[in-house]
């Protein structure tokens, strides 16, 4: 879909991109966005994505030729934001404009979600980013130990689910342990996904009565100290090279 209006007597345009996957959104923007263009093309087309599918991927295509927002659509960009917080699973931004690219790493780090730069000789890059899956969790059992691994860098959406599959593990055993098998994991995708880790310890941190934790690095070691502080059951660190060890200690 192509749309055009007329501002201050140039052409302003707005693009959404086709092809994407299912719930990825993208638009390519050229000239000074206007709230025209939110309340015509953006903002009905990220509503209708978020009725669809509750959470999206968006890919931003912002070439030489874009001149910035109106003060009207920066409102408007702002009321979007705040109105679809936590709706956003990924935002890819593809643009070699250096002002672009230093706002981007400035409000980077206060989005509940990843964003990431690409240039524009990068947009097949963008894509693959947005469509690869960046982490998961595994559950499994061995007699009372629930093992419970994360991998890559975990987004909200790896945590779908999830609490009927604790439950489910928690349910077979009287006693149960829990294993948490960090070896593979890369952290949070974002203050979203973290923030859901944290709700997950809050409403299972009774059940476990003993938490063995196995990682490789430092920053993992310091999450089993920052976990004894959440839950009520005794906690212990073990090296990767450990796990067999970790097992039988989750298992006593």
């Amino acid at each position: 879909m192509e749309t055009t209006f007329p501002h201050n007597g140039g052409i302003t345009m707005i693009e959404e991109i086709s092809g994407l996957p299912e719930a990825t959104i993208g638009f390519r923007a050229a000239g000074k966005v206007t709230g025209d263009d939110y309340d015509k093309v953006l903002t009905p087309a990220i509503d209708r994505a978020m009725e669809q599918h509750h959470r999206i991927k968006l890919l931003a295509v912002l070439g030489p030729d874009f001149d910035g927002y109106s003060l009207e659509a920066a409102w408007d960009d702002t009321r979007l934001g705040l109105r679809h917080w936590t709706g956003f699973e990924r935002i890819a931004v593809v643009t070699d404009t250096a002002w672009l690219k230093h706002g981007v790493r400035a409000i980077g780090f206060m989005l509940p979600c990843p964003i990431r730069l690409f240039d524009m000789a990068g947009q097949d890059d963008a894509r693959r980013w947005l469509e690869e899956s960046l982490g998961t969790i595994h559950l499994k059992s061995s007699g009372n130990v629930i093992i419970f691994q994360l991998i890559g860098k975990l987004e909200v959406s790896a945590y779908e689910g999830i609490d009927d599959q604790i439950d489910a593990e928690f349910s077979r055993t009287q006693h149960p342990r829990l294993l948490l098998d960090l070896r593979e994991f890369d952290g949070w995708s974002g203050l979203s996904a973290l923030s859901q880790h944290f709700s997950l310890v809050r409403e299972h941190r009774r059940k476990p009565e003993r938490i063995a934790v196995v990682g490789h690095k430092s920053w993992q070691r310091l999450a089993e100290k920052v976990l004894s502080r959440f839950v009520n059951a005794r906690t212990h660190f073990f090296d990767g090279d450990d796990y067999e060890g970790a097992l039988a200690w989750a298992g006593r």
